[in-house]
């Protein structure tokens, strides 16, 4: 979807300076809006020119700044816990005509389902009033939380604002920008060469999208004032883990030379190489999450969701990894895959069985 809006809005975008919120803020002035961001105001330089900035910070509940102001739409982009929807949504509440708040398809309970919908049953939190959780405790217990705890906020989201909410639930969100190197490892590794260690047999199902796509589309849904719940991950189409490195290995095609080799899921959890972290965006069949990757998000297709291919988000990704600064560059790679030395460790182990 191209065209441009009917009106200018006054956006307001509490976080903007993340992943995705840099893609929504550029994409909204480039169609007319005029766009406030609400932040502790570390990263100033991610904000471009011609965008006010309001400086707070909600896990100390300062949000005066929001104070005595209105909008017409609100997207709040980082999270982690309902009081922070609490306190926003106290001081803005009367003064937004929509408020979007971006959880993550992490609500899910996988328990049982074989596929899901924005009406497949959703993690709960069992400890007391999620409103009292603190930033300590979550840090504490990040994994056990961080979906239960969505799943309150998108409540606490829903009990203020009603029919004036819009929940949108992401898959893995990937693209130049992505720090956590969760898909980014892949274009690195396949840009290298040689011999890649490959997990599973490669027909497992992977689900992502680039920030690119989720923010340029919750703009067009604001502009068009739509509410309501929409999981947003792609692709359009079903894509498997062989899928996604050989789309990769295509968009890289002449560089180098290199081969996969497909290491069954149990050797690499005897090797204890594990799904997701060093083997990133790679969900087995055999873990219990898994149906998370078999996420429908037709409603957000119906209501304009569009995709870039693979390799452009491949390509893109590890153009912007080549021109960080060497120290962050070095860093990142930290953050996700296996190093060289232990892919090499692991492949030489699984080609000793096979003698």
């Amino acid at each position: 979807m191209t065209d441009r809006p009917r009106a200018p809005l006054r956006i307001l975008i509490l976080g903007g300076t993340g992943l995705t919120g840099p893609y929504q803020v550029r994409y909204a002035l480039e169609r007319g809006h005029k766009v406030t961001v609400f932040n502790r105001g570390r990263r100033s330089n991610r904000v471009p020119a011609g965008v006010e900035q309001l400086q707070g910070d909600r896990n100390l509940h300062q949000v005066d700044a929001l104070k005595g102001r209105e909008w017409d739409v609100v997207i709040d982009n980082p999270v982690t816990l309902p009081f922070w929807v609490k306190d926003a949504a106290e001081v803005l509440k009367g003064r937004v005509r929509q408020y979007v708040f971006i959880s993550t398809i992490s609500v899910y309970d996988p328990a049982g389902q074989t596929s899901i919908t924005e009406s497949s049953p959703l993690l709960e939190y069992q400890g007391g009033d999620p409103l009292a959780v603190t930033q300590e405790e979550f840090a504490r217990n990040f994994e056990q939380l961080y979906g239960r705890l969505k799943t309150a906020s998108e409540r606490e989201a829903s009990k203020w604002f009603g029919s004036q909410a819009t929940i949108i639930r992401p898959g893995l969100i990937v693209g130049p920008g992505d720090g956590s190197f969760r898909f980014g490892y892949w274009p690195y590794r396949i840009e290298r060469g040689g011999e890649i260690l490959a997990p599973g047999d490669g027909s497992d199902p992977i689900q992502i999208i680039d920030g690119r796509d989720l923010a340029e589309w919750t703009i067009r849904m604001v502009e068009n004032g739509t509410t309501g719940t929409f999981n947003a991950t792609g692709p359009r189409s079903p894509m498997t883990m062989a899928d996604q490195l050989y789309g990769i290995r295509a968009a890289f095609s002449g560089s180098t030379e290199l081969s996969f080799t497909w290491v069954p899921a149990d050797f690499l959890a005897a090797q204890k190489v594990s799904p997701w972290g060093d083997m990133p965006t790679w969900l087995p069949k055999s873990d219990p999450e898994h149906v998370i990757s078999k996420t429908s998000s037709e409603r957000a297709i119906a209501a304009g969701l569009t995709f870039r291919s693979l390799a452009t988000t491949a390509v893109d990704s590890q153009k912007w990894l080549r021109e960080l600064p060497e120290a962050t560059r070095a860093q990142v790679v930290k953050n996700a895959g296996l190093t060289p030395e232990r892919e090499r460790e692991v492949l030489a182990a699984w080609h000793e069985t096979r003698k």
